[in-house]
């Protein structure tokens, strides 16, 4: 008998081995999936009231963030693309890069951005110097457009099975159950988890909305020289931008400033700049610093710190890389849950001792036997007395 348990817990042991070594080697797609599952749980759950099948409501899931998403990169990718192109023809700027470049030369005459334009431009070997590069690099470039997609199927996946399947994942777990521990840590984590995480998503989208309002207002109060292009995609950038610790929103509007201020100078009305600073001061006094003060206290879960989680984030892709963006609130969240409710009470000390009333149970006695209504006033500390309840 024994021999059989010990084959059996070795068949476990090497196929937990296994399994940790494939998640170790996708832990980017994994965090990301397990970010999104928490962040738009809230809103799965909210779409019961339409009476929709379960994968049904994960696929509208899915769909509104990451649909939006798509259409919002290939866009500000498209304009970057047309506004380059735009400024290459209005501004000497080829002539201030080395001739010697093969792919500046094609700087020079940008071909229009239709089909027809494009084809006239291949037909003139406008694109060889960069279809020259790409077959060079063939295996290079192949390699990294197949992880990112392999990383993208594996967060779709995830998230969908996870938003579907998670409550029995939950139930498994607590299956593993020890004097109600396990299941006061999971329960508890996993409600602080969704209020963190989903609070991030949340301040994205109101950072955004505040973003968009303030560019546009700004436009509306100056000079159509100084405006900022496409205010309402910046803006959204800038939300989403808020994500990224530390530099944050600082990487959209900036950049976007900069850009203003470029055709300033080559036309030489550098007086107007000042309108541009008295932009970046708006911005980082109503977009970047007064959301931060006010919003993050609210959306930063009912147990965690809001410092402990700014540090997260700005820690979190030092030691992980990018994807310690996502992980490092995760274990944050994790390890501070389990210190506030499982290490206390295998440590010994009482756990369940809170402040205020005692509670009231109704029917309920200490020993469990049926009483009417009794009231608890003994400290938690204390054995219930098997002829209390006689």
């Amino acid at each position: 008998m024994n021999e059989k348990r010990t084959v059996v817990t070795l068949f476990g042991v090497g196929v937990a081995v296994v399994t940790a070594y494939i998640a170790y080697r996708f832990i980017a797609a994994l965090t990301i999936a397990v970010f999104l599952y928490y962040s738009t749980r809230r809103f799965y759950k909210s779409l019961e009231r339409l009476h929709l099948p379960d994968k049904a409501r994960a696929g509208l899931v899915i769909s509104f963030l990451g649909v939006p998403l798509l259409v919002l990169i290939t866009y500000t990718v498209a304009l970057i693309v047309v506004e380059i192109r735009n400024f290459a023809a209005e501004y000497p700027v080829t002539e201030m890069l080395p001739q010697d470049v093969v792919w500046v030369q094609s700087l020079e005459n940008p071909p229009e951005l239709t089909i027809q334009g494009l084809a006239v431009a291949y037909q003139a070997g406008t694109f060889d110097p960069f279809i020259d590069f790409a077959v060079d690099h063939a295996g290079l470039l192949t390699s990294v457009v197949s992880n990112v997609l392999l990383n993208l199927l594996i967060v779709v996946v995830v998230t969908y099975y996870l938003l579907i399947d998670g409550s029995k994942f939950h139930e498994w777990l607590l299956r593993f159950d020890d004097d109600a521990i396990v299941r006061e840590y999971l329960e508890t984590a996993d409600k602080e988890l969704e209020a963190v995480l989903f609070g991030n998503l949340l301040n994205v989208i109101l950072i955004s909305l505040i973003a968009i309002v303030t560019f546009m207002g700004y436009n509306l109060a100056v000079p159509s020289a100084v405006e900022i292009p496409y205010p309402a995609l910046a803006g959204a950038l800038t939300g989403i931008a808020s994500l990224i610790p530390v530099v944050g929103m600082k990487i959209v509007y900036v950049p976007v400033a900069i850009a203003a201020a470029v055709p300033l100078v080559l036309d030489g009305t550098t007086s107007l700049i000042v309108y541009l600073v008295g932009f970046l001061v708006l911005t980082i006094v109503v977009v970047d610093t007064i959301p931060d003060l006010v919003l993050r206290p609210y959306l930063s879960g009912e147990r965690t710190h809001v410092g402990l989680l700014m540090l997260a984030y700005i820690f979190g892709p030092i030691v992980f890389g990018f994807y310690g963006l996502f992980l490092a609130p995760i274990i944050l969240v994790l390890g501070l849950t389990f210190a506030d409710t499982a290490l206390p009470r295998l440590l010994g000390a009482n756990a369940g001792r809170r402040s205020g009333p005692p509670e009231r149970t109704e029917g309920v006695s200490v020993s469990g036997q049926t009483e009417g209504v009794s009231v608890s006033t003994q400290s938690p500390s204390s054995e219930p007395s098997g002829e209390a309840s006689q």
